[in-house]
């Protein structure tokens, strides 16, 4: 039997952080972000896998009390991704693994 056509998956250099979500609405606004601005979802992508804790203008730690996120009783320092027009990606990173939280498609009302 021949194997399936479809997409191939890129594999990551082995010091690349992983990209999951962790949430349904991070896949779903992951995907809506993918169809609306493709070419600034690939450099995110490129940008998370690289370094997802390094800040800069495009990606920085929340403040206030979004800085922190707990999740399965453990604390952790939550981050930014700014997108064009507003969008948003919402992460924290645990162990070599960029865990999504939330992606939005316009500037979060929890920002303003």
């Amino acid at each position: 039997m021949s194997p399936k056509k479809g997409l191939v998956a890129r594999p990551l250099k082995s010091s690349e952080f992983a990209i999951e979500h962790v949430t349904s609405q991070a896949a779903t606004g992951w995907r809506d972000i993918v169809a609306t601005q493709k070419s600034s979802a690939a450099d995110a992508w490129d940008r998370l896998t690289k370094a997802p804790n390094q800040s800069d203008p495009k990606c920085h730690q929340l403040k206030g009390q979004l800085a922190t996120i707990v999740r399965d009783g453990v604390e952790h320092d939550q981050w930014q991704y700014e997108l064009s027009g507003g969008a948003r990606i919402w992460f924290y990173v645990e162990g070599r693994t960029v865990k999504i939280v939330n992606v939005f498609t316009r500037h979060p009302n929890q920002t303003k």
